[in-house]
């Protein structure tokens, strides 16, 4: 059974003709290209989770130094980007800048996480033409042999023909449907990650607000409580 499949499949590229060829390649860049994507992103999603969960805790302790060696040591997009809202934060403690400085950040991530996807739909639909041509060529090179053959043999040439002719159409969407699939799915994990750094830029933009604002609070506090007159 399984080689009567295999033996299927080879004849149905064999018939094809020479589009056949460009049409495998696009679908093997493409397949190469989902593969790596994937891996990115994953490898992303999950370098930043780790170094999120490092920050926290640095930055509740105002540790300001350590997220910015964090974000030299690592890699993860997230840790840059509170790094440079930290080191905003030393140049100008207004929330609008240090909120800019993140966006900024947010902004530098993007070309990085989105790199190559857009390839995957130009490539389906290379494939798709690249099908559509093949058929054309082929019919035309069928009605050219109709017209010099014998009348007898018209019909039955004429259907082999337009039969093979169509098996670059048929490999052409076999090939662009699962990558416009694919570029769906990687462009949905994109925007899950990007969508997940703003989200965190939001909370550790938060937390430094929060710290700044409570410890002059507190210390004010402290020193009323020490110069007020004691009974």
């Amino acid at each position: 059974m399984r080689q009567r499949v295999m033996d299927t499949l080879i004849r149905f590229f064999q018939d094809g003709g020479s589009f056949m060829y460009p049409i495998a390649i696009v679908l093997v860049v493409g397949i190469a290209i989902a593969i790596e994507r994937w891996l990115v992103l994953t490898a992303a999603k999950s370098a930043n989770r780790q170094a999120f969960n490092r920050i926290l805790p640095l930055l509740h302790k105002k540790d300001y130094a350590g997220v910015i060696n964090l974000s030299k040591s690592t890699g993860a997009p997230i840790a840059r980007i509170i790094a440079a809202g930290v080191v905003r934060m030393s140049q100008s403690p207004r929330r609008d800048d240090i909120e800019l400085a993140m966006e900024e950040g947010v902004m530098e991530a993007m070309p990085r996480l989105e790199k190559r996807t857009a390839y995957l739909a130009t490539l389906a639909n290379i494939s798709t033409l690249l099908g559509l041509l093949g058929t054309i060529i082929g019919l035309i090179a069928a009605f050219t042999a109709v017209a010099n053959a014998d009348p007898a043999e018209k019909a039955a040439l004429l259907s082999s023909s337009i039969a093979v002719a169509m098996n670059t159409t048929a490999f052409g969407l076999i090939s662009a449907i699962p990558l416009l699939l694919i570029h769906s799915m990687l462009q949905s994990k994109t925007t899950e990650i990007i969508d997940s750094l703003e989200m965190a830029g939001v909370k550790c933009l938060n937390i430094i607000a929060h710290v700044q604002e409570v410890t002059p609070r507190t210390r004010t506090q402290d020193t009323a409580a020490s110069s007020a007159p004691k009974p």
